[in-house]
């Protein structure tokens, strides 16, 4: 099974944006760790997963498509051992289905760390990486393939990202 993993509804315009041609079947979750956990919870492990969503960027530019290369849980205020959670390529150029996913993804401006949160992030000191509130417990639920495309939508800015996004209050 192949499954694009999106928070929002509003969010299904950077499916039709950016991957216009997908046949995948789409799942909107919720925004959030238990609303990521009750969506996908039951699906099989094989299924091969797309993140694909809004995320904020301490620097980079609002509108750039970042492909996530690792996850890790973002907790500023206390350090402790974690594990980093890798990201599959976009690609999805191995195995049995190559063919037809090679060119089912756009090319991303950059690849990078996301850092998922509990709440959104309004600063931070982590620059050259996106912030997003769903994709480490996605990883962590075990899926054997789990890619994301991150789309930059503010700079730590809550009004910035409503007014792109229109999305959760």
């Amino acid at each position: 099974m192949n499954l694009i993993v999106i928070a929002e509804e509003g969010e299904r315009k950077l499916i039709e944006k950016y991957i216009p041609d997908c046949t995948w079947e789409v799942c909107v979750t919720g925004v959030g760790a238990v609303n990521i956990i009750r969506s996908l919870r039951d699906l099989p492990r094989d299924t091969r997963i797309l993140n694909i969503g809004y995320a904020g960027s301490a620097n980079f530019e609002i509108g750039t498509l970042v492909e996530v290369s690792e996850v890790r849980l973002n907790h500023p205020n206390c350090k402790y051992d974690e594990p980093v959670l890798p990201i599959s390529p976009c690609d999805m150029s191995e195995g049995e289905h190559a063919q037809s996913f090679a060119s089912l993804f756009p090319i991303a401006d950059r690849r990078a760390v996301c850092y998922t949160n509990s709440d959104f992030v309004l600063q931070s000191d982590y620059k050259d990486c996106v912030f997003d509130m769903e994709l480490a417990y996605i990883a962590a639920l075990g899926f054997e393939r789990v890619s994301a495309l991150k789309v930059v939508s503010d700079n730590l800015s809550l009004h910035t990202y409503h007014q792109l996004t229109q999305g959760v209050e």
